[in-house]
């Protein structure tokens, strides 16, 4: 897999990220721990595509 392949599945994985989060605090029976694993995963993901965008 190429670095330019790579980073776009990152980033998909990122964007579903994002929509299942913005999703996830509309419904207001959603867990907070739910929702913050969520972004902590998406806070990963960026700071992956950040770390292979600047090699």
């Amino acid at each position: 897999m190429s670095l330019s392949s790579h980073l776009q599945e990152l980033k998909k994985k990122h964007q579903h990220l994002s929509e299942s989060v913005e999703v996830m605090q509309r419904n207001p029976a959603t867990d907070d721990l739910a929702i913050a694993r969520l972004k902590k995963q998406k806070l990963m993901l960026k700071e992956e595509i950040t770390r292979l965008s600047t090699h």
